[in-house]
């Protein structure tokens, strides 16, 4: 088929005889009542299954997409035989899809990753991950990209194929609970037993950190300018972990600052050496 063919417009005749029939109007409107019929019923199933508990947010969020976008296709389908469009329409349109999908590599991409994340479980609605170094939670799984928001309340829309294809950590993949540590020196001369009580102790009183497994206070090294300890605790707040760690931190310098012990900043001696200045 030639370029020029496509200013025929016998190509694109709708019908047996260019016309659209009554009956057409009817399979296409009773086809859309079915299919918007069968995806509400569809939301409710999957609600009612999230409310019983067989079933979480984010595997009933992919269902319900992936019906929705076949639903979509199948109405697409219907509609196109329903008007009897020009089979030689098809035919020349097949290469020119074909034509754009070959310049359109990356959406077709994400595309496909799309596919693969409402597919697959490895991602899903309200996980939280670190991509590009940005912890975010996942609102949504879009078809080409999803979206995001970040601890600082900022929606981020980011294409499917870095969820997919690209370095990603998933924080709620693991088990409930994940491991965090906090680092801390104190000046040399220190009381290291009570240090390592303080620790545990600010540990166990902050409501947001487990304590099966128990926190951990281990002494890391003699550093230069200090004896550096290291909390090691485990908690399920993974989205706001930052907050917690900030309270730890709050709590450790208020003990620390109540039983005398110092948390030291480096220091350096400076030694002149005196002798005879000549300028030239």
């Amino acid at each position: 088929m030639k370029l020029q063919d496509i200013f025929n417009k016998e190509l694109w005749k709708l019908g047996e005889n260019g016309t659209v029939t009554v009956n057409s109007i009817l399979y296409i409107a009773i086809s859309a009542a079915v299919v918007w019929f069968a995806y509400r019923w569809t939301k409710k199933l999957a609600a009612a299954a999230v409310k019983s508990g067989r079933l979480d947010t984010g595997r009933e969020f992919a269902i319900t997409r992936i019906i929705k976008y076949l639903l979509v296709v199948i109405f697409v389908f219907i509609s196109l035989v329903s008007l009897k469009i020009n089979q030689a329409a098809f035919t020349f349109l097949a290469p020119l899809l074909l034509g754009v999908g070959l310049g359109l590599q990356q959406v077709a991409n994400d595309l496909v990753s799309g596919f693969i994340l409402l597919v697959e479980p490895s991602i899903r609605v309200n996980d939280v991950v670190e991509v590009d170094n940005i912890v975010a939670r996942v609102t949504e799984i879009g078809l080409r990209t999803s979206k995001v928001e970040t601890r600082d309340g900022i929606a981020m829309i980011i294409p499917n194929h870095k969820l997919v294809s690209e370095k990603l950590v998933n924080w709620s993949n693991s088990d409930s609970v994940t491991r965090f540590s906090i680092t801390v020196g104190v000046a040399y001369g220190s009381d290291v037993e009570l240090v390592k009580k303080l620790l545990s102790e600010n540990a166990w009183k902050h409501p947001k950190v487990i304590t099966n497994p128990a926190p951990t206070i281990l002494f890391t090294d003699f550093g230069e300018s200090s004896l550096d300890f290291q909390l090691v605790f485990w908690s399920s707040q993974l989205f706001i972990i930052e907050q917690v760690k900030s309270d730890l931190r709050y709590m450790i310098d208020a003990d620390f600052r109540a039983n005398g012990i110092e948390i030291p900043f480096p220091q350096r001696d400076l030694h002149v050496k005196s002798g005879s200045f000549r300028a030239e």
